[in-house]
């Protein structure tokens, strides 16, 4: 399958979150055709812009089928019936991080987005749900979710179509990426680090993780 339906756009506005905290994780769909630029769908907004937004994390998307994951894992939360719960810009089912690979292109409407690193997750997933432990199930699991950056600026809609349009650029899932890179427990090498670390191609904070990450395998 090369094609996915788009059921929701969402976007979000900053709003008081924690204590004097902000974020802008609750979207909401959008009815109207939304205009897709070098930083994101119009009308959408980052409370924190030092570690959200950017052009490598323009648009994110989580994946809504793992919402029955977590059913499995937290109960039947009623934000799980929420299609912006984790805070995703576009509402897909039937694609996850196991088959979307970094440089991955796809249409949408009349925009290009380009895969550009998975979504490192953090504790806004917590405090919203009410739930402890989602990091760190999210980090084994490689259940991250994954960013856009816009290679071509458009306008899409509900209902539009996710086409890919280019998948050889690398042979590293988003879930290899996360697991390599932030998970502690799992088997990688040095090399294949520092060939993360040496693309151009993934966002440069998780580059610069792949760089650490080299530094501690170092001193085993």
């Amino acid at each position: 399958m090369t094609k996915w339906s788009v059921d929701h756009l969402l976007t979000g506005t900053a709003a008081k979150f924690r204590d004097n905290e902000k974020s802008a994780i609750c979207k909401q769909p959008v009815s109207d055709p939304v205009r897709i630029t070098k930083l994101g769908l119009e009308g959408d907004e980052q409370a924190d812009p030092k570690h959200h937004g950017g052009p490598h994390m323009a648009v994110h998307h989580y994946p809504f089928d793992h919402h029955r994951f977590w059913r499995e894992q937290i109960g039947d939360h009623a934000l799980l019936d929420d299609v912006g719960a984790f805070g995703s810009n576009l509402s897909v089912k039937g694609l996850d991080e196991t088959a979307v690979k970094l440089g991955d292109r796809f249409q949408l409407g009349s925009a290009v987005l380009e895969v550009s690193q998975p979504r490192m997750p953090c504790w806004k997933i917590e405090h919203r749900f009410g739930r402890t432990g989602m990091v760190a199930k999210i980090i084994k699991t490689g259940k991250s979710g994954w960013y856009y950056r816009v290679i071509t600026e458009g306008v899409a809609q509900a209902a539009d179509t996710l086409e890919a349009i280019s998948t050889s650029a690398t042979e590293w899932t988003i879930e290899r990426i996360l697991l390599a890179i932030a998970y502690p427990k799992t088997e990688v090498d040095i090399a294949e680090l520092e060939a993360m670390a040496a693309c151009d191609l993934l966002g440069p904070s998780w580059r610069a993780g792949a760089d650490k990450k080299i530094e501690y395998l170092k001193t085993l």
